[in-house]
């Protein structure tokens, strides 16, 4: 039997700002309140974390509308997320809290310069 923790479904998230300075700000902010600030790579217009891609939207290709969440190892990182996410210039879409998904699902959502929703969840029970 093949090891399904080695499987991956995702193989890049790729989101195209309108604002790169605005956005990367946005980003790098999350990224810190997640313990991996230390960890990004960075041209003059794009940043790049394991698979999460950030770069300046072109006329041919518009900014970006997606849901996107990250994992966070505890519910104080879901919080700082979510406060570094409106420091940062995001939206309030969701403060901290227990969601009806399943039990034990703790997360936040804040919307990010383009209106992309990112959430960050904390699995206290996994399902």
């Amino acid at each position: 039997m093949k090891n399904e923790t080695a499987f991956r479904l995702i193989h890049h998230i790729h989101i195209h700002s309108s604002s790169f300075d605005r956005s990367s700000a946005f980003y790098l902010a999350l990224f810190d309140a997640l313990g991996h600030g230390g960890k990004v790579h960075r041209g003059r217009d794009w940043l790049e974390l394991n698979e999460f891609y950030l770069d300046q939207a072109e006329a041919e290709i518009p900014p970006s509308r997606i849901h996107l969440c990250f994992l966070a190892r505890s519910r104080a990182e879901v919080q700082a997320f979510h406060a570094a996410g409106i420091a940062a210039g995001g939206t309030d879409n969701g403060g901290p809290g227990l969601r009806d998904y399943h039990p034990g699902y703790y997360a936040a959502y804040v919307l990010d310069p383009d209106g992309n929703n990112i959430e960050a969840k904390f699995d206290e029970q996994p399902a």
